[in-house]
């Protein structure tokens, strides 16, 4: 499975709160949550962003509260993967249980600009810039993972085990 999109880049320390801001969690309604992903940091992020982009942030993105409702608003937006230095590790979970694949690679963290067109492939964490043709190496997720990440999240992954 491969995700291709235009960057989206963002810095250190991007917690729940910011991906999906506590005043919008009276919703589970993913279409809702799409409209205020990460309006705190850009106020036009559910506007800009297209069926595809990806996420490039730096170290500990997701951190703060554990709420399932950050991965599935990134989703619903339309963002295919996140790629950063570091994941704090109840959103690295988060992501994987609600099918949104996240990269960790220190290298495309720091070389990714916002604007660049990039491939990332699941099944070996190769990231490529389309356009300069850099690539860079994520750590790839186990069999079972990537499973549960192409099902759309464990629950389908649950269901579909039989």
């Amino acid at each position: 499975m491969k995700f291709t999109g235009k960057v989206h880049k963002f810095g250190n320390n991007i917690d729940t709160d910011v991906i999906i801001p506590a005043r919008y969690l009276n919703s589970s309604d993913p279409a809702e949550l799409a409209l205020h992903c990460l309006e705190d940091l850009d106020k036009e992020f559910a506007q800009k962003v297209k069926p595809g982009d990806i996420i490039v942030a730096e170290k500990n993105f997701g951190c703060g509260s554990s709420r399932e409702h950050a991965p599935i608003a990134i989703m619903a937006a339309g963002v295919s993967c996140v790629i950063a230095h570091s994941f704090a590790r109840i959103f690295y979970r988060n992501s994987i249980n609600t099918g949104l694949p996240i990269f960790e690679s220190a290298a495309a963290s720091e070389a990714l600009k916002n604007g660049d067109e990039i491939e990332v492939e699941l099944e070996t964490g190769l990231i490529k810039n389309i356009k300069t043709g850099a690539q860079y190496k994520a750590t790839a997720f186990p069999g079972f993972m990537q499973d549960i990440i192409s099902q759309g999240g464990l629950i389908n992954y649950v269901k579909n085990r039989g």
